[in-house]
């Protein structure tokens, strides 16, 4: 039996990127300011969390180890020695975005390397024939916002107009990105689904990497709520991944989250969803246990990223690190002889950082498996080498992109 079970924390970036400068983002470090708040007391809330971060069975896996690679940060309530079948490091993205598919593709085995488009920080953000085209293709009386703005303030300024004029809410970020936030019951969820498609299709020759439906609900503006309806639509990878590779061969791939999403639901034989990061992680827990011989389970917990990255919300963070940390042994107790479980991210996001955006930086690359000997990974120079190290596990031919560290960590391929 060999599977393999690849949990991305969406956003837990561990600091260090020799490239961050160009993004702006040097000293950038999820990890390492979210502990270190949680150290000075500034990460405590009322009902919530306080005290240091407590996350032992991240740690176990070589969490601390990972962060000293990255950046030299020595985490000051490791308390939990590293088990003897984990392995650790930290890997360096070469990819050229600090976005959503970037990292995952890459993580997957295809490096980003092309630059994707991006709208300007100017208000018009759109060009004003793709505005024209969204509104008579798309079929609405017009469009709201048409600038760069985080996703809930752009709903709270614009929310109500929206529900009073019937007109979508359109904002990007620094990311490639076009951003949709509409009613689900005053615009109708179904047809948000089918306005983003039709921006899908418009925003193709502008190397848009994303269209993202963001559904909300409520009345007013002390009552808006974004939903977990969300629907990214994504440009399809250009070269086959890891999944396809596994997909085409007659491997399944459950993807749990918005993995599917952000594969275009290329080489995804499953997708399986839930409402926040718990009840993914149930999710993931299920799709373990319906994992067969050559099969790989792609998670996504997308609440670090979009509930307190992007806010800014260190407590929250915090706390949600320790909830995930909490659940990690429900995990580890489905590993069978032969499975590889690996922990990583696609970006950071520093809660601590200026503005709203993702934060260029290092991820971790923690996990185990029984029977291996674990150890000390190093710098990873791409974060292929983690589809890389799942490929070889499973018992595929190497890809063109990445170098397989399962030969360091005592594994050994499957007969194919």
């Amino acid at each position: 039996m060999a599977r393999a079970f690849l949990f991305v924390l969406d956003s837990f970036g561990i600091g260090g990127a020799a490239d961050a400068e160009r993004y702006g983002d040097a000293g950038a470090d999820t990890f390492g300011h979210i502990a270190l708040a949680c150290a000075e007391g500034r990460a405590d809330r009322e009902g919530l969390r306080k005290g240091p971060l407590a996350v032992p069975n991240m740690v176990s896996l070589g969490l601390a180890g990972a962060a000293e690679t990255a950046t030299g940060f020595r985490f000051g309530n490791g308390g939990t020695a590293p088990i003897a079948a984990a392995f650790h490091g930290a890997a360096q993205e070469v990819s050229s975005g600090k976005d959503t598919p970037s990292g995952h593709w890459e993580i997957a085995g295809l490096p980003v390397r092309f630059d994707w488009g991006y709208f300007p920080q100017t208000v018009p953000a759109f060009p004003a024939e793709l505005t024209e085209a969204m509104i008579s293709e798309g079929k609405v009386p017009g469009i709201l916002g048409d600038c760069h703005a985080g996703g809930i303030e752009i709903i709270e300024r614009f929310g109500e107009e929206h529900i009073r004029t019937g007109k979508p809410i359109c904002y990007t970020s620094v990311d490639s990105v076009l951003q949709i936030a509409a009613h689900e019951t005053h615009f109708g969820l179904e047809r948000l689904y089918e306005f983003c498609k039709t921006v899908r299709r418009l925003a193709d020759p502008l190397n848009i990497g994303r269209v993202i439906a963001r559904p909300f609900v409520g009345e007013t503006v002390a009552t808006f709520e974004r939903t977990y309806n969300r629907r990214d639509y994504a440009v399809p990878p250009p070269e086959p991944t890891l999944l396809d590779r596994l997909t085409e061969r007659g491997s399944k791939v459950i993807a749990v989250g918005k993995i599917g999403d952000i594969f275009a639901h290329r080489g995804i034989s499953e997708v399986r969803k839930a409402a926040g990061n718990m009840a993914m992680f149930d999710k993931a827990l299920g799709a373990m246990d319906d994992a067969g011989d050559g099969d790989l389970v792609f998670a996504n917990f997308v609440d670090f990223d979009t509930e307190f990255g992007h806010r800014r919300d260190v407590a929250g963070y915090a706390a949600a690190l320790e909830a995930f940390d909490r659940r990690l042994p429900e995990a580890l107790a489905k590993l069978r002889q032969g499975d590889l479980l690996i922990l990583t991210a696609d970006h950071g996001n520093d809660p601590t950082w200026r503005g709203t955006d993702h934060t260029r930086e290092r991820i971790p690359v923690i996990g185990t498996g029984p029977g291996l000997a674990g150890g000390d990974i190093g710098l990873r120079p791409t974060f292929a080498d983690i589809g890389e190290t799942v490929a070889e596990h499973l018992g595929l031919a190497p890809g063109r992109h990445g170098t397989s560290f399962l030969g360091a960590i005592g594994g050994h391929a499957r007969t194919a």
